[in-house]
């Protein structure tokens, strides 16, 4: 597809529910609008589930569950592969897919696409590694065997955010059914399109019915009817920490599993040794990729004294030059934000920055007209105490600080009640070292991109998760541990 074309689909847009291996209509037979952010034009209607649908897709899956949990880890990993070459021969068009209904730069959508793939090629790898036998523990006694195993949690229920869809998704989805889980999915109300060319994907490959099922829907009756359904094992959450704190609380009532993903505030250290031209790159695509609408995004610059006015100039020199506008259009850099309701609380962060004091030194260029764009905006001299400082806005918003010592900036950078992720830049590799190891962060980056491997893992500290995703660590989230003890003569 030409990057300056607009989407042509040959195959149909699915905007129905998936439960029990068809495509239906909800009991409500509700509706929902799906906008394109670039436009505010409605591009299609998807249904909208309630109650009664989640319990349909919830007892499907409890019942398929019964069978997949006794599948071996080579058929699952079968099914894995399937999905992630489904995934490889439509990419293009999942990429428009993607853009049309997000808004970011098709550029960023192919960088989605390709992780969708490599993700469930890692969790086929590892779902074939569960057919070993389980892990024999030593023991203080030689009349006893003792013998770890690793055995699916269950009917799991995963709600997906608007900001990576079809990323969000496979984070869960392959390491829950490389588990051996059952899975009910909720996309958000926002972006349900790609999440449903997606769901396609994976009923092409063959899964038995119900073992997959998505419902579509508002957050509202869709999230909490399935954070509260008694046969749901676990939850996975990805989203604000405040729709979080609801989760957590719903799936008390009946002491389910949860995982969160949740917000975070983060900053970017730059020392004075540092390669401007590498800082300036970094801090950027830390801050504006996907429009801000980043978890990880690292929106808070630190920057040592004698390196913040050349910084700074520079900064402001890319902010102003950051082309926004249509996501298919080849020279954009950055699209709109996602929907209406996080333009507005942008717009409401930026007028609080400038009312606190900080300094706005660069507003740059959006396209008048329809669509939900804002302009890169950057501030300095922020004080400590500003919302735009300590809250996450998820949008195009950058704040400067400068520091004069290591342990200034450590400090800093570790006040906030966040800690997803942190980057580094430095020529010291020593000193890299040593402040990536004192940052409170799940993820640190070095001299480095944002770049996200499924191998490695993905979470942070304090309220920005509960649990790691990708790696082993994803596929352990949906596992339960079971210790059998035998007598040694039982043979």
């Amino acid at each position: 597809m030409n990057a300056d074309a607009r989407p042509v689909f040959d195959f149909p847009l699915r905007t129905q529910l998936f439960i029990d291996g068809c495509w239906c209509a909800p009991e409500t037979r509700q509706r929902l609008p799906v906008i394109n952010p670039s436009t505010e034009e409605t591009i299609a209607e998807v249904d909208a589930a309630g109650p009664a649908d989640v319990d349909r897709a919830v007892r499907a899956a409890s019942h398929a569950w019964r069978a997949w949990k006794q599948t071996s880890g080579a058929a699952r990993a079968a099914f894995l592969r399937a999905i992630a070459r489904g995934v490889e021969a439509s990419a293009e068009q999942l990429a428009a897919l993607q853009s049309l209904n997000n808004g970011k730069p098709i550029a960023e959508s192919r960088i989605d696409v390709g992780d969708v793939v490599a993700t469930f090629d890692y969790y086929a790898g590892l779902a074939e590694r569960l057919d070993e036998p389980g892990e024999a523990i030593a023991i203080p006694s030689d009349r006893h065997r003792a013998v770890i195993r690793r055995e699916p949690a269950g009917v799991v229920g995963l709600i997906v955010p608007w900001n990576f869809p079809m990323v969000t998704t496979a984070w869960k989805l392959a390491p829950a059914l490389a588990a051996g889980c059952t899975v009910v999915l909720k996309p958000s109300e926002f972006t349900p399109l790609p999440e449903l060319a997606l769901a396609a994907i994976v009923e092409q490959a063959g899964l038995p019915p119900g073992v997959f099922n998505i419902v579509t829907g508002a957050g509202t009756d869709v999230g909490a009817a399935l954070t509260t359904h008694p046969l749901i094992a676990k939850v996975s959450f990805t989203g604000s920490t405040a729709v979080g704190e609801q989760v957590m609380k719903a799936a008390a009532q009946s002491i389910k599993g949860v995982s969160l993903e949740l917000g975070g505030k983060s900053s970017i250290v730059v020392f004075a040794d540092a390669d401007l031209d590498l800082a300036v790159d970094l801090v950027i695509g830390g801050a504006f990729f996907n429009a801000g609408q980043m978890c990880s995004a690292t929106s808070r610059v630190l920057v040592e004294r004698p390196l913040a006015q050349a910084l700074i100039a520079r900064l402001a020199d890319r902010v102003a030059r950051t082309v926004v506008g249509d996501p298919f259009a080849a020279a954009v850099q950055m699209g709109p934000l996602t929907n209406r309701a996080q333009h507005e609380r942008v717009q409401r962060f930026i007028a609080r920055g400038k009312a606190d004091g900080a300094s706005l030194v660069v507003q740059g260029q959006a396209p008048d007209g329809p669509g939900y764009f804002v302009q890169p905006t950057m501030f300095v001299d922020v004080p400590a105490g500003s919302a735009v400082w300590r809250e996450e806005i998820f949008g195009p918003v950058l704040c400067v600080r400068s520091f004069d010592t290591e342990d200034e900036a450590i400090a800093t950078a570790n006040d906030t009640e966040f800690g997803l992720v942190a980057s580094v830049v430095t020529r010291d590799a020593a000193r890299g070292q040593r402040v990536a190891a004192a940052l409170q962060a799940g993820v640190v980056w070095i001299n480095a991109p944002q770049l996200i491997f499924p191998q490695t893992s993905w979470g942070g500290f304090k309220k920005s998760s509960i649990g790691r995703e990708l790696g082993p660590f994803g596929l352990a989230a949906f596992q339960e541990i079971k210790q059998v003890l035998t007598a040694a003569d039982s043979d």
